[in-house]
């Protein structure tokens, strides 16, 4: 009897030895991911960066270039490293590199910003946007080896409550970081170093917490072999992106539900591609000064920190088609809200504007969502990268006209561009409607 009990015992062990290990790599990675968003509030994208560009230059042509870098920065590189991706044994170290490069941008913008401000602010402006490009690839490759952990190292039933803790942790401590630095910084003449060394410091911060992952090693699911290519380093390179690109044709031709996901990323976009003309629609037309900004910053932070205490918990019990269903309808309410604003007088629309980033604050969530339900989608843990990166590329696909959104602005004037893409986004929910649930697959 002694020996048949002991036999019994390893299994619930193991069991419990999962759960905590499963249990540490949540708390490390819900770490990284609060210090990165303490970091990212001092470079919204949707306020922030846009206000950075317009300080050297005013230009709605400029101003929509940053939507392209920014989702052509933060697709195209992942899909291409997909699949070396998928070839790592342990993926904390792709995260803890991409960090440091991602401070390295920032740390660079605020070392130059001083010596070409008042002499050189053209060739500030490309700076800016090299910089920009740069880090949003960083990010972008940063995102996807976040998702490949997640997917790893955290059930789908425990991914919502990850969520909730990050986002809704971060978000205050980002409002506390936003109201004792950002607020003075921003009313500084020379405040934007500032901003941009404390961006570098939070996110080099962030990459101490993956190297305590407990990681177990990945069994690759094909072998790296490169000696049977010829024509050297650009022949394989071609290759390679040959196989990537058969690859992601036969798994949309494959999985139809993941070729609906993209047509609802791909819709979902033009509120990316929107934002940054908001904050110049509030002053140019509004007269709004620059200490709105602050207003504006803490407004968009505190709405996607209480968002994610719905949506986190409901994608737990719900699953992530409902959510993310509501959330991109929610989404289109932006631009409509700015066009309304548009018709009431300016004194009084201006104090009301930071209603405009109420429903922005569901874009952190949104990304998140479609970002766990690609995760949901996949069969296999091999293809979580995969996955993950040809959704981002169907965010980005649509920015090409990004610039033209812009001089649709500079032309047509603000209110029926964003009525265009209110309408495109309420487009996406309604395809959404047509998604299966994955875990009742």
């Amino acid at each position: 009897m002694t020996d048949r009990r002991n036999e019994r015992h390893p299994q619930p062990v193991v069991a419990a030895d999962e759960i905590g290990r499963e249990a540490r790599n949540t708390l490390w990675l819900e770490l990284y991911q609060v210090v990165a968003r303490v970091g990212w509030i001092f470079k919204t994208e949707t306020i922030i960066m846009p206000a950075v560009l317009d300080a050297v230059v005013d230009s709605g042509l400029l101003r929509g270039l940053l939507p392209v870098l920014n989702r052509g920065g933060q697709s195209v590189p992942p899909l291409f490293a997909a699949g070396p991706l998928a070839r790592v044994s342990r993926k904390k170290w792709p995260l803890v590199l991409t960090s440091l490069a991602s401070a390295a941008c920032f740390g660079v913008l605020a070392v130059a910003w001083p010596a070409l401000a008042a002499t050189r602010p053209d060739l500030l402006a490309v700076l800016f946007l090299v910089l920009y490009a740069l880090f949003s690839a960083m990010n972008g490759l940063n995102q996807l080896v976040l998702a490949a952990l997640q997917g790893k190292l955290i059930s789908p039933g425990h991914r919502g409550r990850a969520m909730v803790v990050s986002v809704a942790s971060g978000s205050v401590l980002a409002i506390v970081a936003a109201a004792l630095l950002l607020g003075p910084w921003l009313a500084e003449p020379d405040g934007f170093p500032k901003i941009f060394a404390a961006t570098g410091v939070f996110f080099a911060l962030a990459a101490i917490a993956p190297v305590f992952l407990d990681e177990p090693a990945d069994t690759p699911p094909f072998a790296a072999v490169t000696s049977g290519r010829s024509g050297g380093i650009i022949g394989s390179l071609l290759e390679q992106v040959g196989e990537g690109i058969a690859s992601w044709r036969q798994t949309l031709r494959r999985d139809r539900p993941l070729l609906r996901l993209c047509v609802v990323a791909a819709c979902f976009s033009a509120v990316l591609m929107l934002f940054p003309h908001y904050q110049a629609f509030a002053r140019d037309r509004l007269g709004s000064r620059t200490a709105s900004l602050l207003t504006w910053v803490i407004v968009q932070n505190a709405a996607t920190g209480v968002v994610s205490l719905v949506a986190g918990p409901l994608s737990d019990r719900r699953g992530t088609r409902i959510v993310l269903v509501w959330l991109v309808a929610l989404s289109s309410l932006t631009p409509l809200v700015v066009t309304l604003l548009s018709l009431v007088p300016h004194e009084h629309a201006v104090e009301w504007f930071w209603i405009v980033y109420v429903p922005l604050g569901l874009n952190p969530i949104s990304l998140k969502i479609f970002t766990n339900y690609a995760l949901e989608l996949s069969p296999a843990a091999a293809d979580h990268p995969r996955y993950v990166s040809i959704v981002g590329a169907a965010l980005a696909l649509p920015f090409v006209i990004s610039p033209l959104v812009g001089m649709g602005v500079d032309w047509l004037g603000f209110r029926p561009i964003f009525i265009v893409g209110a309408a495109v986004i309420a487009a996406g929910a309604f395809f959404a409607l047509g998604l299966p649930e994955p875990r009742h697959r």
